[in-house]
């Protein structure tokens, strides 16, 4: 517990204590900033947990998927947040994306670009860096399975067509879906994406394996390769 005993979670009234409420009405009734400061589990000299969870809520404009973007040194900036709080809510924010992309995909029978979103938006919709991913289809278009194909940086990921290509043989797949974000938030497709589509397919086709469609995550929306006709 924090040194500063009087801001600690057990020394304040009953009505106050964000536990206390849990145990007494469940998790779901506490606001956003009492979940924080179980997180926290403990304030500063000047302000108890659920306030420093309100900072934390203001710095990210109130707003819980900007909050999921945030760092390690963009919490630790924030005043009453060292290293050791940075990481508890970083590691419980990360809980929250694994959980909601935790969707069974085999069960998932593709039907349009939509789709290809809903199973990818929870697993790279809030993250700083790209990810490409590849999506697997049988002969009915249902999902065989997905898989990540690469991580990079802010601007781009390395993409080796052999190794999706090779995935794609090992699962038995008559067609495929690669799916990547764009952390800047913006949705349309650079030069290097189009010629990596165009790569993927003629190279995929050598195989008898459909490139079905490319999408582009960014942010809450996202760009269809095969929607916007790029993608015969």
């Amino acid at each position: 517990m924090n040194k500063y005993d009087s801001h600690a979670l057990t020394t304040w009234a009953v009505e106050e204590r964000p536990r206390e409420k849990v145990m007494a009405n469940g998790v779901q009734y506490l606001s956003d900033s009492e979940l924080l400061a179980i997180l926290l589990g403990s304030g500063t000299k000047n302000m108890t947990a659920v306030e420093l969870g309100r900072l934390v809520l203001k710095e990210a404009d109130n707003n819980l998927h900007k909050l999921g973007r945030q760092g390690l040194g963009d919490l630790v900036r924030i005043k009453g947040i060292g290293p050791a709080k940075a990481i508890a809510l970083l590691a419980a924010l990360e809980l929250g994306r694994r959980r909601a992309g935790m969707t069974h995909p085999e069960k998932v029978s593709v039907k349009s670009s939509e789709t290809v979103f809903s199973l990818f938006h929870p697993l790279m919709g809030d993250l700083e860096h790209e990810e490409f991913w590849l999506l697997m289809l049988n002969r009915a278009n249902r999902v065989l399975g997905r898989y990540k194909v690469s991580q990079g940086g802010l601007s781009g990921t390395v993409i080796d067509t052999r190794i999706i290509l090779k995935k794609a043989l090992d699962n038995l797949a008559s067609s495929i879906i690669v799916c990547h974000n764009h952390p800047s938030g913006n949705k349309q497709p650079s030069d290097a994406d189009v010629k990596i589509t165009e790569k993927l397919k003629k190279a995929a086709e050598m195989f008898e394996i459909k490139l079905l469609d490319h999408v582009i995550i960014a942010d809450k929306s996202y760009f269809s390769f095969a929607d916007e006709g790029l993608i015969i």
